[in-house]
């Protein structure tokens, strides 16, 4: 009995012995943590942003919060084309005026301890930071619905460990000056919830066209989940994502005893659907205006731009931290009071789409959603600078709001359009000619010509001018499909991958596809002596304060051999002059350009060029499915036609620069090129 109290004794003490030596030991980190803190330079720092964030808040009222500054890009021409963020003052609402189920959506998904908490949640703090350290990576947020307010009105989006100390300073000084109401009605009045919507009421006119105050408890809920990633939860391209998101907030409410059960049940049922403002002055040139100025923003701010990646994983790490740096960017170009100078010409932008819908008319069956089921997509490019001058997304409706831009936003199968990217320039970098002699025959497991028919010995011109599907399968297989994929990859074709890397890709067959954009920039490669400029719409912003922070210098990036250019257009002249759009060429003006159609006629294509423009225009529906008679010579090469002759209508007649047979020409003069974009950028 002796010896078990003995023991139980030593445990004691043993245990005493642990907890006073660990006791010891984290009192040593922290005096060295303190040590280091001071004598390391931190503390005067911290010490300065505690004074800055005093200040900040001091000099603060009411009307700090309701200040936004609004960005306007216009066309080359200097016409308004969007303003960006307009009427958030008109939109603001006051803390009574924003309905108590939006209020506590709010509180139960961002911040649950909000009316608990002095501006910051330490718990929160401690648990991402440890997730941070055990997942090597920031993986969870900590920000309270105070801090949220603080960075968004007074500090940046950079992850910092400065700003982040500030950004806590900020928020216990306002917790001090302002009540929660008061935050609260701050945070939703001024949280960016996408599509240039800011602040809670805005979005509900924007995606809704209603006041907030006559939303459904679920169409609230919706919104609120909106601003913690705008682009991922973003109802116009991602309902899914906004949906789920809705879904939690709501289970949310419900263990927070905010909703019941019943006004739960109600909510997860019922379906929501967008009707959006009128207030949009140009789709398709406002959603591509967006995206070229907000990559131009991601740029500015540092944001590294890769296309290649070793693995799965890392492709997956780098998309995240695009999205973030998007968003983040995206969110910056809405409220910084950017002025921002564009290619787009609004006069060719509405010849475009009124050729679009005119061709396209007789199609008028709709989806569910009112949205025509036949549609269509084209982009035009300057020849001279690389840049958009027109995009349509799809066929003219009575719809409010932006709908889906399939001109940069649809990927689909080219079907023989691709063969010049893919085929046909690449053999003609590797010992072929235009007069080469080449076999159109049957092939065991290999693809039919469209006519069902072969004809033998032809030449390469005749192979590509009337489309010859065996001939591309052949030279594609001969030059190896990654050799040929890898034109693509060059110049970033966004969803060509290495599963594309196929024989059946050589007519066109990819696992997703390629857009009207891509194939319009591949063309107007070929075309500008095989040398790649990013076909974008930014040709200048300037600051709030009217300074020039971007101006477009259109550098070049060598896909294709300068001589191999050169004879692809020679012979793309050809399928106008004997092939797939014979007797469709323009009257006294050069031009070159291919037919596409896919298997079962899904999509259709037609991608031409003069010496001035390059326009690609592709016609389909977006769920793929067979339209009789639909092929590349028909619809999309009347459109085509149609467009092209009218904008070239007052311009003198050229030629395209002769085949160079070995021999270099000078470059187009990149000083002609920053001149003609310099000039586009004044107002």
């Amino acid at each position: 009995m002796a010896k078990k109290v003995k023991k139980t004794r030593k445990k004691k003490h043993r245990g005493l012995r642990v907890l006073l030596y660990s006791q010891i030991f984290l009192i040593l980190v922290a005096l060295g943590a303190l040590a280091y803190y001071y004598y390391g330079g931190y503390a005067k720092t911290v010490s300065k942003l505690h004074e800055d964030a005093i200040e900040l808040v001091r000099n603060s009222t009411a009307e700090t919060f309701r200040k936004n500054q609004t960005s306007i890009a216009y066309d080359s021409n200097g016409q308004a084309i969007s303003i960006m963020n307009r009427g958030e003052d008109r939109f603001y609402l006051t803390s009574e005026k924003i309905p108590q189920y939006a209020k506590d959506a709010a509180v139960s998904i961002e911040d649950k301890k909000f009316y608990q908490h002095k501006g910051y949640d330490f718990k929160a703090i401690i648990r991402a930071v440890w997730a941070m350290v055990r997942d090597r990576k920031v993986s969870q947020g900590a920000s309270t619905i105070t801090q949220q307010l603080a960075r968004n009105i007074f500090l940046t989006q950079d992850k910092t460990w400065e700003r982040k100390i500030e950004e806590i300073f900020i928020a216990v000084e306002l917790e001090k000056k302002y009540s929660k109401d008061q935050i609260l009605e701050y945070y939703l009045n001024n949280i960016y919830f996408g599509n240039g919507y800011y602040g809670l009421e805005a979005a509900s006119q924007g995606y809704f066209n209603k006041d907030v105050n006559d939303l459904t408890v679920s169409q609230q809920v919706f919104l609120i989940g909106i601003p913690n990633r705008p682009n991922y939860y973003d109802p116009v391209t991602h309902m899914d994502h906004t949906l789920s998101r809705r879904n939690r907030i709501l289970n949310n409410m419900l263990e927070d005893k905010k909703i019941s059960k019943l006004t739960y049940n109600q909510a997860l049922a019922e379906g929501i659907s967008l009707e959006r403002s009128a207030d949009i002055y140009n789709n398709y040139v406002e959603t591509f205006m967006n995206m070229c100025a907000t990559k131009v923003l991601m740029e500015l701010n540092g944001f590294q731009f890769e296309t290649d990646f070793e693995t799965e994983d890392k492709k997956k790490e780098y998309e995240s931290k695009y999205q973030e740096a998007y968003e983040a960017a995206n969110l910056q170009l809405v409220t910084g009071g950017y002025r921002i100078y564009t290619s787009i010409d609004l006069t060719m932008q509405a010849k475009l789409q009124a050729d679009i819908d005119q061709e396209l008319a007789q199609y008028t069956e709709t989806g569910d959603d009112g949205i025509y089921s036949l549609q269509g997509a084209a982009v035009c490019i300057d020849n001279n600078t690389g840049l958009v001058r027109a995009i349509v997304g799809g066929r003219s409706q009575d719809l409010s709001g932006y709908t889906l831009n399939r001109a940069y936003q649809s990927y689909r199968q080219p079907g023989s359009a691709i063969k010049p990217l893919i085929v046909y320039t690449p053999a003609l970098e590797n010992g072929y000619t235009p007069d080469t002699i080449v076999t159109d025959q049957a092939i065991e497991n290999g693809p039919e010509n469209a006519d069902g028919a072969y004809l033998g010995e032809i030449t390469l011109r005749t192979a590509v001018a009337k489309s010859r599907n065996t001939v591309a399968w052949q030279i594609f297989n001969e030059l190896t499909p990654h050799k040929c994929i890898s034109y693509l990859t060059n110049m970033n074709f966004q969803k060509v991958s290495p599963q594309d890397e196929v024989p059946a890709a050589s007519i066109g067959g990819f696992t997703q596809g390629v857009s009207p954009l891509e194939m319009a920039k591949g063309y107007a490669t070929i075309y500008n002596d095989g040398k790649m400029r990013d076909a974008g719409c930014i040709t200048a912003i300037l600051d709030a304060k009217g300074n020039k922070i971007y101006q477009s210098k259109q550098e070049t990036v060598v896909i294709y051999q300068e001589t191999a250019a050169r004879e692809m257009t020679d012979i793309l002249t050809s399928v106008f002059q004997e092939g797939t759009a014979r007797g469709y060429a323009l009257s006294n003006m050069a031009c070159a350009g291919k037919t596409g159609t896919t298997n079962k006629s899904k999509d259709g294509w037609f991608v031409g060029y003069t010496p001035y423009y390059t326009t690609s225009v592709w016609v389909g529906y977006d769920q793929p499915r067979t339209l009789k008679g639909l092929a590349g010579s028909n619809q999309p090469l009347s459109i085509w036609y149609t467009f092209m002759n009218e904008i070239h209508s007052d311009l003198s007649p050229m030629s395209f620069p002769p085949a160079l047979n070995g021999q270099s020409t000078p470059d187009i003069s990149e000083e002609n090129v920053d001149q003609a974009v310099e000039d586009s950028t004044n107002p």
